[in-house]
């Protein structure tokens, strides 16, 4: 049985936990939005560049510049030897985490689900919403963080060797020679260290900072969906502001959607070419 939940953001949303739909056993709902939003963009991608023609059209338009733009991103900042290999990876995570962003913004999203069971304080909660955005949960958002760390490791070993990563992260820095390269090298061993401890972290300072950008605007546009009720409005007012009160915060959420993405993928890059730039120096 379907429910339509505008009382409680937080369980209309999910919580932070991504549930699990009854039907599906283990699938949870971001699962089943990570599917809809790869599919769709695989679907469109095979559209657009199954016929390639000398003028494009809309579609082959479109991805043509996508992808020559971003490749012109990732080589400005990775640099033109270490950019093939990065580019598929950072492209990759780009275009997910934005169509899943923008996805979560669509109507029903988060508020369409199944039971609905009393709660003390509410009228009535929602049990499991049938869909809720993949990058607000937090399995989504650390897999892509560990996936691209992992990819990180293989660059920065491909491109320095093992040991050669190991001088990067512990080795005297700036060309130091002589007698000074050897008394300042405990202290480049302890900076070592530190960019040992924060290189671990990366990937759930990475995956946090998604989650908590896109779950916090998913709660957002709830509470602000329910401001009218929850002020006292009467019904047919409330409906109203129910979809004028979100409407400003939708805008914004856009662009939010727009710059997390950005973040995560610039953060990506600049972390790529800080693990090769001694080779990019040599090339």
């Amino acid at each position: 049985m379907f429910a339509f939940d505008n009382i409680n953001p937080l369980i209309a949303a999910g919580g932070i936990n991504a549930p699990e739909i009854p039907a599906l056993g283990w699938i949870s709902n971001s699962i089943v939005v990570a599917v809809i939003v790869t599919v769709g963009v695989l679907l469109f991608t095979r559209m657009a560049t199954k016929r390639m023609e000398l003028i494009p059209g809309s579609k082959q338009n479109l991805v043509e510049y996508l992808v020559e733009f971003l490749y012109g991103q990732v080589e400005g900042i990775v640099g033109k030897h270490v950019a093939p290999k990065a580019f598929p990876l950072l492209a990759t995570v780009f275009i997910f985490i934005l169509a899943s962003n923008w996805f979560g913004l669509l109507p029903g999203v988060g508020t369409i689900g199944f039971g609905v069971t009393k709660a003390p304080l509410v009228l009535e909660v929602m049990e499991t919403p049938l869909l809720r955005p993949a990058t607000a949960d937090l399995n989504m958002t650390l897999a892509l963080a560990v996936v691209f760390m992992a990819v990180w490791a293989w660059l920065s070993i491909s491109e320095l060797g093992f040991w050669g990563t190991i001088v990067h992260i512990f080795g005297p820095k700036g060309g130091l020679q002589g007698a000074l390269k050897y008394l300042l090298t405990p202290i480049f061993i302890f900076v070592g260290i530190i960019e040992v401890v924060s290189i671990v972290f990366r990937p759930m300072s990475l995956s946090l900072r998604l989650l908590g950008n896109i779950f916090a605007g998913e709660t957002l546009l709830h509470t602000m969906g329910e401001l009218g009720e929850k002020i006292g409005l009467p019904s047919w007012m409330a409906v109203i502001t129910s979809v004028v009160f979100p409407l400003p915060f939708y805008f914004m959420e856009i662009l939010v959607g727009a710059l997390q993405a950005t973040v995560f993928s610039l953060l990506c890059a600049v972390y790529i070419k800080l693990a090769t730039t001694h080779d990019e120096a040599a090339h």
